[in-house]
């Protein structure tokens, strides 16, 4: 049950002269008194329990709007690129996943601003930025649980999955109920050498290869080598694997240490995951859709109960 968050004032003790008689009556008969006391006693502690402050959850959100400090990449950096792979069927569910409605990178206004601070930093060194995935709705975190939930569809297991069976996709962290792309602060991103090839898109239904094979083998990608592809349900994938060593660690941690120097910090797990620190909402999910719509519009918080942050 959720509580309330605060007690109304002077609500968390028995309301003043229950444990007496008002002024001016007579006084109360003998044996009522005690009673009385006894009442007012177990009204104040029914009140302070009910009323008690509640601890703090994590926020879902409702309405189609984002609040005032997030923003669309572009207007704070036009020069970062943006490939928004959830917009496309190339990732690991095979399809456009929900609440991606613009290919469009949304970001709390302090993490786009750290990302133009890094973008400046890698431009003079001939690289830039390369987005996949930024701000993430709630409802395309439930459809990638959906998606992880049904054994039978595996269409995209052999780029993104080659080695895992999929029913253990929770058990081994890689899909989960939250996420905290949906709180705002949260980019999965690689860097370009300059200047930039160009891609070409996936078609839906051609060969896929291992995204821990050789980088000439892997889909055609114009980011450096970072020795996975992104999105990669492997170990491998791991910032710091003993088993990614020269070019590959290199590339990998001239990433880091450009993030981490501007208030990043690197999920372990995957190479391509920073959350920028301190994050505006670190306690709240929110669901309205990628889309240039969403940064127009207001939204209301409501509390729901927390859950396991994923990825």
């Amino acid at each position: 049950m959720t509580r309330l968050a605060t007690a109304p004032r002077g609500l968390a003790t028995a309301p003043r002269g229950l444990a007496t008689a008002p002024r001016g009556l007579a006084p109360a008969p003998r044996g009522l008194a005690p009673a009385l006391r006894g009442l007012a006693t177990a009204l104040a502690a029914l009140l302070t329990t009910v009323l008690a402050p509640a601890p703090a959850t994590a926020q879902a959100t409702t309405g189609t709007g984002a609040p005032a400090d997030f923003v669309a990449l572009s207007t704070v950096d036009p020069t970062i690129i943006q490939e928004i792979r959830y917009h496309t069927p190339h990732n690991f569910v095979g399809r456009p996943v929900d609440g991606y409605e613009q290919p469009l990178c949304i970001l709390t206004r302090p993490a786009a601003r750290a990302l133009h601070r890094a973008q400046t930093k890698l431009l003079r060194r001939g690289y830039s930025l390369k987005v996949y995935d930024c701000y993430r709705p709630q409802r395309a975190v439930n459809h990638f649980v959906r998606w992880a939930q049904d054994l039978d569809d595996q269409a995209m297991k052999g780029e993104f999955y080659p080695d895992v069976d999929k029913s253990r996709l929770f058990a081994d962290g890689y899909i989960a109920e939250k996420s905290g792309h949906s709180r705002g602060s949260t980019v999965d991103l690689t860097l370009v050498r300059l200047p930039a090839l160009p891609t070409r898109p996936y078609v839906p239904g051609e060969p896929l290869v291992p995204c821990y094979a050789p980088k000439d083998r892997r889909f055609p990608d114009n980011s450096v080598d970072m020795g996975t592809g992104f999105d990669c349900f492997d170990p491998l994938a791991h910032t710091l694997d003993p088993r990614i060593h020269g070019r590959q660690r290199a590339n990998r941690l001239l990433l880091k240490n450009t993030l981490e120097s501007l208030g990043f910090v690197n999920l372990a797990e995957e190479w391509w995951h920073y959350t920028y620190r301190p994050e505006p909402y670190p306690d709240t999910y929110f669901d309205f859709p990628v889309s240039w719509k969403s940064l127009t519009k207001s939204l209301t918080k409501s509390p729901t109960k927390s859950l396991t942050t994923g990825r």
